[in-house]
């Protein structure tokens, strides 16, 4: 597993160091501090290639430099990458990388990308070879020439009845928005005249099968992560077998927004059936998960409260300190928060109240008013106009502030 990154002059802050838990990573902060960059450089560190576009370091005379440690079988590996401003490029042993596990990197545009220890370690005979699979959004879905894409696959899969569509039926359901509305393929369909392909469908609660190209995006993301999971495996499994090896004992997930195009509902699900797919595409417990994703939801937090273990688990957060003008990176107390609420205006996201901007703006200005002694009728009238229009109606505060006006009447 990835246990470090300690980053020097590049990205939004001069220094960042992470040191990463076994199995859940949660990295949460403002746009644009670093979350999808943390990434990118996880991805490096584990796969030597870059997945969006190589990062660029800190003007001279700054000195980068990428530094990351594995657990190794025995010992703790370390390395440091020095960034070559005559070559522009990040200096790197030419030997193995260290991790022996399968890495999968799915980002917030639908790219994903996904490293292999039985197709690409390095290795001179095979000077040809991909150092890592990147597909963009469409190649996931129509393939490339390393794959034959989802809808090709699963319709192969579905007609051959073979282990790899069982396999993706089980992922599937694992990772369903609930048990009410499992994900389960329906029949192959064509969809056009002029269209010879049959498409897979899915088959949606209320009876229709709907084919996948026509799904919700939520639904794309989560079909497209399920069969690159499955896609994965099995050419593993393919390429184990003709080099006789042994199979991963790991996956390393890197996932960027997490969340994207989910539902509520789906939200508190997905990290936690992240964390049991493995069991669900190979049928064991064998195979141990590091998860590493970005949020920006608050449901997301909420739904790894039962489930956190400080001895496995952290939670990184990002700020921006308006004073210095400093991003900084900090691993916090993970505290469960009960209310959604809560997390809401918990140190991960830093709202002041967990409502709309006119509801905050305006208990800001009504808790500002009960704090002066003699405030004028017509300050009242108008804060109180402020909170009809922007609280409800059962809202908590209004007792308070019925109070405040019947003392004010009565004074």
């Amino acid at each position: 597993m990835l246990s470090y990154l300690d980053i020097k002059d590049v990205g939004p802050a001069s220094r960042m160091r992470m040191e990463l838990s076994s199995r859940i990573n949660i990295i949460t902060g403002d746009n644009g501090l670093g979350k999808s960059f943390l990434l990118d450089v996880a991805w490096w560190a584990l796969t030597r290639t870059w997945a969006r576009g190589k990062v660029l370091p800190h003007q001279p005379p700054s000195e980068p430099s990428l530094g990351y440690g594995f657990d190794g079988k025995s010992e703790l590996i370390n390395r440091t990458s020095k960034f070559d401003r005559r070559t522009q490029e990040w200096k790197i042993l030419q030997s193995r990388p260290a991790i022996p596990g399968i890495v999968l990197y799915a980002q917030v545009d639908g790219g994903f990308s996904v490293w292999d220890p039985a197709r690409n370690y390095w290795q001179k005979e095979m000077p040809n070879r991909p150092a890592a699979y990147l597909f963009s959004s469409q190649e996931i879905w129509e393939g490339n020439e390393h794959c034959e894409g989802l809808i090709r696959d699963w319709a192969s899969w579905q007609r051959e009845e073979s282990d790899a569509y069982e396999q993706f039926k089980r992922v599937l359901s694992q990772l369903s928005p609930s048990s009410n509305e499992l994900l389960v393929p329906g029949e192959l369909r064509k969809i056009s005249i002029d269209d010879p392909k049959r498409y897979p469908t899915i088959r949606m609660p209320y009876g229709e099968e709907v084919p996948i190209i026509h799904a919700s995006a939520g639904m794309r993301r989560v079909i497209a992560l399920a069969y690159l999971l499955v896609w994965t495996w099995q050419e593993h499994w393919v390429n184990i077998a003709m080099r006789q090896e042994s199979p991963a004992k790991e996956i390393i997930f890197l996932i960027d927004e997490v969340e994207g195009h989910l539902h509520p509902q789906w939200q508190r699900r997905i990290v936690p059936a992240l964390l049991d797919v493995m069991d669900a595409l190979t049928g064991s417990h064998e195979v141990s998960v590091q998860l590493i994703t970005a949020t920006h939801s608050p449901l997301v937090l909420a739904s790894v409260e039962s489930r956190f273990d400080k001895e496995k688990d952290s939670w990184f957060d990002l700020n921006f300190n308006g004073e210095t003008r400093e991003v900084t990176l900090e691993k916090r107390a993970f505290y469960r928060q009960g209310d959604i609420s809560d997390w809401l205006t918990s140190e991960a996201f830093d709202l002041k109240q967990a409502r709309s901007l006119e509801a905050e703006v305006a208990l800001t200005e009504a808790l500002a008013l009960l704090r002066v002694e003699s405030p004028a009728i017509g300050d009242i009238e108008r804060v109180d106009t402020l909170l009809r229009n922007s609280l409800s109606g059962i809202d908590r505060f209004w007792a308070r502030w019925s109070e405040f006006r019947k003392r004010q009447e009565v004074g």
